[in-house]
């Protein structure tokens, strides 16, 4: 996720503070990752800097001076541009289990029990997913629901792997 298209994004309804970026960010796509302050005024210097957003007004109050920033015409047109480019497909081709699984035929481990162990993971997280998504608003089931295909792809790739192994095996062993 681009952190800074997301920040220009929410400013796109109006100035803001850094601090009520952040909430804003967490609230709205942080749920499992909220942003740290640090993130969110390093990024904005970066935007500032860029000419994507201007200091609408400085507050002085009990701490540092508060800022308030707002997007300029180029943020605005730099996130319609961020908006209409695709995001590339991740294919998934440097599989850290897949490497597991041939690293463990290679040194006559049992890949197997690398499989099962996985899928008793993945089943576990699905479980926590169903039951948030259950439980959540509209947004956390969207996400909940993107990680769950990705879950049930990941859970046929095991079950394949699984039942191609011997052939697996005679192929890595040579």
């Amino acid at each position: 996720m681009s952190i800074g298209h997301t920040l220009l994004g929410l400013l796109e309804s109006g100035p803001r503070h850094g601090y009520d970026l952040k909430r804003a960010f967490d609230e709205k796509f942080g749920h499992d990752r909220p942003l740290h302050y640090g993130q969110v005024y390093s990024t904005m210097s970066r935007l500032l800097k860029n000419g994507l957003v201007e200091v609408d007004g400085v507050e002085a109050g009990g701490g540092p001076e508060r800022k308030r920033y707002a997007i300029t015409e180029a943020g605005v047109t730099d996130v319609q541009r961020w908006l209409a480019t695709p995001e590339k497909p991740e294919p998934y081709l440097q599989s850290t289990l897949y490497t597991k699984v041939v690293l463990a035929l290679l040194t006559h481990r049992n890949a197997v029990e690398i499989l099962d162990a996985q899928r008793s993971e993945h089943l576990r997280m699905m479980r926590i997913l169903t039951d948030r998504k259950r439980k959540g608003d509209l947004a956390d089931q969207l996400i909940c629901d993107h990680a769950l295909f990705h879950l049930e792809a990941d859970l046929r790739w095991l079950e394949l792997t699984a039942a191609r192994l011997d052939k697996l095996a005679e192929a890595v062993i040579r």
